[in-house]
């Protein structure tokens, strides 16, 4: 079928909302100092941030693997009750201010938290102001775009495949690893890229219940942050390279979004 032409009163607050969304982002690049690129680059605060971020960015990703997409079968595939509040409960740090989130984590992990005061004293760990902490907080804040990507993909997926898997004597265990999974594979793929991602840029929960120390804890946001109030210039070359990860995540991701368009269409 022919496409309509857009209609001429939506031409101007749609060119409007591009203009409000693309121009901060050119103006990042058009400020950028590109002659004093590599030297901002090999900065030693700049590397130790930049492979704090990277490490703890896929170290939290993993685990949210390893614990969301089991959540995410439950919430897809389980009949329990409390479903529904489990779900909106998953969600919650999607919607929760990050400073809130790692103010939670503190009362929960912290010397004096529920579970960290325990912890301190059964075995001298704390975990506040550590690179473990790191790697909480971005998983904390991550994890929900995980489960639900996952969650999708498993309502989309056709059920009738692990149907035909039990009737030919597969255990749930089997059917999940040998059909369950391969089906999701792309959602479980696309969801740890987003995973990945907001745990790369993760700021208000980990410099709440993680801090600011440099070698440990500062990570490219947080560097981003500090340089701004020293260097500018540094921080603009900070905010490119923060810019240039979430333009790849979005080619990742291009190829499954482009297919639901098409699908859809």
């Amino acid at each position: 079928m022919r496409r309509a032409r857009t209609p001429a009163p939506l031409l101007v607050p749609a060119a409007l909302a591009v203009t409000f969304l693309v121009l901060p982002l050119a103006g990042l690049l058009v400020r950028t100092p590109w002659s004093q690129l590599g030297t901002l680059l090999t900065a030693p605060g700049v590397g130790q941030a930049l492979r704090l971020s990277l490490v703890s960015a896929t170290v939290a990703t993993l685990v949210s693997v390893v614990l969301g997409v089991p959540l995410a079968w439950v919430l897809a595939r389980s009949r329990a009750r409390g479903r529904t509040v489990l779900r909106a409960l998953v969600t919650v740090p999607l919607v929760l201010p990050p400073v809130v989130g790692g103010v939670a984590l503190f009362l929960v992990l912290g010397r004096q938290g529920i579970v960290g005061r325990w912890l301190a004293e059964a075995t001298g760990i704390t975990i506040p102001f550590t690179t473990t902490a790191v790697v909480i907080a971005e998983t904390f804040v991550a994890m929900p775009f995980l489960v639900i990507s996952v969650e999708g993909a498993l309502r989309a997926a056709d059920a009738r495949f692990e149907d035909a898997a039990a009737t030919l004597g597969a255990d749930r265990w089997t059917t999940f690893r040998r059909v369950t999974l391969p089906l999701v594979a792309p959602g479980v793929a696309a969801g740890a890229v987003l995973c990945w991602a907001r745990a790369l840029g993760e700021f208000g929960a980990t410099i709440t219940f993680a801090g600011n120390f440099p070698g440990t804890t500062q990570t490219m946001p947080l560097a981003v942050y500090l340089a701004l109030q020293r260097d500018p210039q540094a921080a603009i070359v900070l905010s490119l390279v923060l810019l240039l990860v979430s333009v790849a995540t979005l080619l990742l991701l291009r190829d499954r979004w482009l297919g639901r368009s098409g699908a859809a269409a």
